[in-house]
């Protein structure tokens, strides 16, 4: 049984060139070439003593050639010469039968062992395009062994996959499902790799799927890069929930810093603000964070949630480990957290510093806010002016409006009325601008009465 055909409408092609699944994907059909060593490297040629059996076992199903005595003293001898290394002997000894085949004609059989010794003297030197041209030698010869060519056919279509010949694996693959009544689970994993290099999502989806759920099964764990392949499927189908359950199967199996990301963003996607912050704040809790965005993340997630005082902590201690960069953004978003937890004392040396490395005035009159909350009007005034003067003040009528209430406070009653003035001319101050005159006015008409009655 194998999934090729497609169940489902397919989901628009996109560039997978700098997904990070590539990444994982490659080391996956690197791990094909360990897999080929195990499987179908040398065990054709280790297994000669038991040619015989087999050969016996199949005259039934194929009328094989049989493997004489004198050829498979040679094989056994270019074999002893692989398996101690020593491949250039190897190779003379094989160079040398294929030589005198005009003089002693090799059958069938024979030319596939030597074909299959070949192979495994290309891969040990790492030249897979000659071993795969030996291992379809091998498959090309008539009425050999069924087993010897389902187990090569195997080894072709892993072959195909490590030179990233994605649809000559996936034919080479399902020419082989043709021919194996039990097909092994890690064939479904191939095959649902080179779909997912083809873009063919449905197919990719059908095939991991299956393996997975056969693992299970089974009572076995699906390998990791099984996990992740399909939650990438999941992910580009929009079948978010789907998405978001291998993810915690990632976290339960093959706990990872990654993971605890990935599903804060699947939450995020979800709108689920509640679980996006918990999966966040177990990851942090856990000292996983490692860097700046991660902790500014958690920080704004705290202040979404309106705990800044988390929100501040947080951002203190990536300050202290020197993940989180020293940058104004970084200093501001710190300060605003700790003046809304009111830790006002706090909020001014981390403003202060935002300021100091800002390239305009904003964050100065910004300061000048936090100074006047803390009640030191004189710096406020100091900072509101610094920033007005170098520009780029978002909302100069709110600064004037600050500076005024820091100039009333101080008793400087004309300085303060300027100031209203000056945030009065923009319309959206014209209307507290107004009070707060209204306002001062009529205490310093209740100052002067109390100084005429002390008289």
């Amino acid at each position: 049984m194998k999934f090729d055909d497609t169940q489902a409408i397919r989901s628009p092609d996109r560039s997978i060139g700098g997904s990070p699944l590539r990444v994982l994907l490659g080391a996956a059909v690197l791990a094909v070439a360990q897999v080929v060593t195990t499987q179908t490297g040398l065990a054709p040629v280790l297994g000669l003593a038991q040619a015989w059996a087999q050969e016996q076992e199949e005259q039934e199903t194929r009328k094989t050639p049989a493997l004489r005595n004198k050829v498979y003293e040679k094989l056994s001898e270019a074999q002893v010469a692989a398996e101690a290394k020593d491949l250039a002997t190897a190779s003379k000894i094989l160079d040398e039968m294929l030589a005198g085949r005009r003089d002693n004609e090799l059958n069938s059989y024979e030319l596939a062992n030597v074909y299959n010794l070949y192979a495994f003297i290309h891969y040990s030197q790492e030249d897979y395009t000659s071993a795969l041209q030996a291992y379809e030698n091998v498959i090309k010869q008539p009425n050999i062994p069924l087993a010897m060519e389902i187990n090569t056919r195997f080894t072709v279509a892993q072959l195909y996959f490590v030179q990233e010949r994605w649809q000559d694996g996936i034919n080479a693959l399902n020419q082989w499902f043709e021919m194996t009544e039990n097909p092994n689970t890690t064939a479904y994993v191939l095959l649902a790799q080179g779909y997912y290099q083809l873009q063919d999502y449905d197919r990719a989806l059908n095939n991991i799927e299956y393996a997975i759920n056969d693992f299970e099964e089974k009572g076995r764990l699906p390998k990791e890069q099984w996990y992740n392949l399909a939650r990438f499927l999941y992910t580009e189908k929009g079948m978010t929930d789907k998405a978001t359950k291998t993810i915690r199967d990632l976290i339960t199996f093959y706990p990872k810093k990654q993971y605890w990301i990935q599903l804060s963003f699947m939450f995020s996607e979800q709108e689920e603000e509640k679980k996006q912050l918990a999966t966040m704040d177990t990851a942090y809790v856990q000292d996983m964070l490692e860097k700046d965005g991660e902790y500014r993340n958690m920080a704004s997630l705290f202040l979404n949630a309106e705990v800044p005082w988390k929100a501040g902590k947080v951002l203190e201690q990536g300050f202290e480990a020197e993940i989180v960069e020293d940058n104004s953004k970084n200093w501001e978003l710190l300060a605003g957290a700790l003046r809304q937890a009111q830790e006002i004392d706090k909020a001014i040396p981390a403003m202060e510093k935002a300021a100091a490395l800002s390239d305009d005035g904003d964050l100065y009159a910004r300061l000048g806010n936090i100074y006047l909350d803390a009640e030191q009007h004189e710096k406020a005034i100091e900072a509101i002016n610094k920033g007005l003067q170098r520009g780029g003040v978002k909302r100069p009528d709110n600064a004037r409006l600050v500076l005024g209430m820091a100039y009333f406070n101080l008793d400087e009653y004309e300085k303060a009325r300027d100031a209203f003035r000056a945030a009065g001319r923009d319309e959206r101050s014209k209307k507290y601008a107004t009070q707060w005159i209204s306002y001062m006015n009529s205490e310093i008409d209740r100052q002067n009465k109390l100084a005429e009655d002390a008289d």
